[in-house]
């Protein structure tokens, strides 16, 4: 299989859906000449000209909103806030209107859109450029949500996403651009809503998303040099989450950590913690524990910004706790 970054895989999802759909068409602020402030669009205005790469005024809720009608009229954009703090300025056309159109009309139109964003600690952006909202999305009725930690599921879900007739909220990580990983060389759609396992444990799982999937492999790693067997599964997708593969993980390993990167106040961990402890209880033999950001907003400073937000060893603290050794 062909090896390609993170970056690569989704501007290949996004050829290929292009050159064999002309419905699919991308748009955002600076993703033309540029090729977008992460240069995933990168060489795609050659090929495909400014009709379907299409520069868009410095607006979001401009761009969310023609993205939306666009979609509304059959089209399916794919359009690109630059960074994930910028959802904010789109939220009122992406919550209030893209949600809900297919559930006011019964059914009679689909919004096709997806809203790809990225954002994340690890290069110090400071308090605007890098938070990590994912759990405000995930609180709305009518969105999906998608979250891809490796190459080979950002373009599998990327894939999905264009081609669901929802509108999907799709959130990357700065620092996973350059990761490099094999991808097959046939597209090969992953259903949204399905969970990976990416190892298998017996003692402990730890479910991580974005980049603290590689942090928690990191962590498990380790515990493993402390006698410790830990299963790491990835939800992949937030909205629909597959309850059932993390119930079932947990009900294997009868322990659970939740992590991401997210303040830990009101994160996604918190849903999904509610989730196991009330299906699965009675399995549980230590409290879940909860690994994410301190809730403070991100600092500039470089080692202020590393003490804020959680790393591999902050995921071996609580793996460790949830087996009663010493941290």
């Amino acid at each position: 299989m062909p090896e390609l970054t993170y970056r690569e895989a989704i501007r290949d999802a996004l050829v290929r859906a292009m050159r064999q759909d002309d419905d699919v068409f991308v748009m955002g602020e600076d993703i033309a000449e540029m090729g977008g402030s992460m240069g995933v669009t990168q060489g795609m205005l050659a090929e495909f000209g400014p009709e379907r790469v299409r520069n868009t005024p410095i607006s979001e809720m401009a761009l969310a909103g023609a993205a939306i009608g666009a979609a509304l009229q059959g089209m399916r954009p794919v359009a690109e806030i630059m960074y994930e703090d910028f959802m904010t300025l789109a939220a009122e056309q992406i919550v209030n209107q893209a949600a809900k159109h297919r559930y006011m009309s019964g059914g009679q139109v689909s919004v096709p859109v997806v809203f790809r964003t990225q954002g994340g600690a690890g290069w110090s952006p400071g308090a605007q450029h890098a938070q990590q909202l994912e759990a405000w999305f995930v609180h709305i009725p009518g969105l999906k949500v998608v979250f891809a930690s490796t190459p080979e599921d950002v373009r599998g879900l990327l894939w999905s996403s264009i081609y669901d007739d929802n509108p999907v909220v799709f959130f990357e990580h700065r620092t996973l651009y350059g990761i490099k990983g094999e991808v097959p060389e046939e597209i090969e759609p992953i259903p949204l809503g399905k969970a990976r396992i990416h190892r298998e444990g017996e003692d402990v799982t730890v479910i991580a998303t974005g980049r603290l999937v590689h942090e928690a492999l990191a962590a498990a790693a380790e515990a493993e040099r402390e006698g410790v067997s830990v299963e790491v599964v990835d939800p992949r997708t937030l909205q629909p989450l597959d309850e059932e593969a993390l119930v079932a993980s947990v009900k294997k390993t009868n322990r659970a950590v939740v992590a991401h990167e997210a303040v830990t106040r009101m994160g996604f961990g918190a849903e999904v913690a509610a989730v196991l402890q009330y299906q699965a209880f009675d399995w549980l033999d230590a409290p879940i524990e909860r690994v994410g950001a301190k809730f403070a907003p991100l600092p500039f400073a470089p080692v202020m910004e590393s003490y804020v937000v959680p790393h591999a060893e902050d995921v071996l603290a609580a793996i460790l706790r949830t087996v009663n050794k010493k941290v």
